[in-house]
């Protein structure tokens, strides 16, 4: 990316007041910088969320994973990194009033496709919906019971249910009935509880 295109580009996040759309711009922004290296970035955690659910749940900070194992050397990190006049490292930096995490290659047992929205910069690829929704339930009650992750879960819940982002409830049961999570009836039950506030069946309960 010219100099110029990223000098505007990290001007325009820096006075933007809507944190959704701040960090989707940043999203897209480290997303085509890394890409120019050979590296794709999925966006992971809560800010996967506040993007999918256009801001009905905000992070405030911005979760970052590759698509492959070594990234790429926290030399080159850094220099990425440092054209966007970030500070810290080598992990997490803070960029236009936001904290940007590198966490590492990703890690999902979704069968489903990575979301992809059209982001300022190029496209930013989303962790799948369904491996987010089961992960969130499976933090807000192991190892304890966690309030702020159950409202995350119960907001993607939501935004689900009503259709503005669809969700695949088969992979959804999948996903929570695996060894790994092994979370389907806490899963069944935050789903069914979001369902009856909108007065609708919760489709989870097919599965």
């Amino acid at each position: 990316m010219k100099a110029q295109r990223l000098r505007a580009a990290l001007a325009d996040i820096s006075a933007d007041a809507d944190p959704t759309r701040k960090t989707a711009k940043l999203a897209s922004l480290c997303s085509a910088l890394f890409r120019e290296r050979g590296v794709e970035l999925v966006v992971v955690g809560g800010s996967a969320i506040e993007l999918l659910t256009d801001g009905a749940y905000t992070s405030g900070d911005l979760d970052l994973c590759s698509l492959k194992q070594g990234a790429l050397p926290l030399r080159e990190r850094q220099e990425v990194m440092g054209q966007l006049g970030a500070r810290g490292g080598p992990r997490s930096w803070q960029v236009g009033g936001l904290f940007v995490d590198l966490l590492g290659p990703l890690e999902t047992l979704a069968r489903t496709p990575l979301r992809r929205l059209n982001g300022a910069f190029g496209v930013i690829q989303v962790i799948q919906p369904e491996e987010l929704l089961v992960e969130r339930v499976l933090v807000s009650v192991y190892p304890q019971a966690y309030a702020p992750a159950r409202q995350c879960a119960k907001k993607l819940a939501a935004v689900a249910l009503g259709g503005a982002v669809e969700l695949d409830w088969k992979e959804v049961s999948y996903l929570a009935g695996r060894m790994e999570y092994r979370i389907l009836p806490e899963c069944k039950a935050l789903v069914r509880e979001v369902a009856n506030e909108l007065k609708i069946k919760s489709p989870l309960d097919s599965y």
